[in-house]
């Protein structure tokens, strides 16, 4: 059975995860849920001073103290930047690194500059307007694909402004984390913001899986994410 460490995304707190996390702790897998400084319950820790290094290091000391080993990283969304940078500082402790929707950085590539222009306009635009120069405003649900509701207000009581200097940091990313196995879970029915990541990973050989759900798998499809993470630590390579 495998050890998934969950890392959210720009926005979210490790509470996104509650959908999915019971799910593959019922096929008998450990599931650890992260929360990034300034997010979530940690929100009262937002400040200026928040970097992509100190995201890195908030799963890095999860790995430390909890004397995880062999364990699966799944980051999503913006949290790519970060699970790069956690497998380059302690590959001897991952096992396997999944991409869920997610940035796949090259060393030294910024966020900020690996999304659509339009997007990184629009970002830079809500930082200055309403997020005091520091701040990333979450974005429209509807926009990522949350069709439902109530799935919307579940996300949305939740969602907090993200630091905006963890998207100009530059990722680090060793020669080493890109030896350990590694997967690609695109999220097809939204406008697929991270389409190019998957054909980055495809020319790595790495396998890539397509979800049929927007860009919050892990609220609006749990059951299929489910699915696909156990096919990609199943090992006989299952495919889904």
């Amino acid at each position: 059975m495998a050890t998934f460490v969950l890392v959210p995304g720009a926005w979210h707190g490790g509470w996104c995860w509650q959908r999915l996390a019971p799910l593959l702790r019922a096929e008998g897998h450990t599931a650890v849920a992260v929360t990034l400084t300034g997010l979530g319950e940690r929100a009262h820790l937002v400040s200026p001073a928040v970097t992509l290094d100190t995201h890195v290091r908030d799963v890095v000391g999860v790995l430390d103290c909890e004397r995880l080993s062999d364990v699966v990283l799944v980051g999503h969304s913006y949290a790519g930047q970060v699970v790069a940078g956690v497998a380059s500082a302690r590959p001897q402790l991952v096992g396997r690194v999944v991409y869920l929707d997610a940035f796949l950085p090259h060393d030294g590539e910024r966020a900020i500059d690996l999304q659509p222009p339009q997007i990184a306009h629009h970002y830079r635009e809500s930082v200055a307007a309403a997020g005091f120069g520091w701040l990333i405003p979450p974005r429209s649900l509807e926009v990522l694909g949350v069709p439902e509701q109530a799935d919307r207000d579940w996300l949305a009581d939740r969602l907090v402004p993200h630091p905006f200097r963890t998207y100009t940091d530059p990722a680090t990313v060793s020669a080493q984390s890109r030896a350990i196995p590694s997967a690609f879970v695109e999220c097809v029915d939204w406008m697929r913001v991270f389409r190019p990541f998957g054909e980055r990973a495809r020319e790595f050989g790495w396998p890539v899986h397509e979800l049929a759900t927007g860009h919050e798998a892990m609220v609006t499809a749990p059951a299929q994410l489910a699915q696909v993470l156990g096919a990609i630590v199943d090992r006989t390579g299952a495919e889904v």
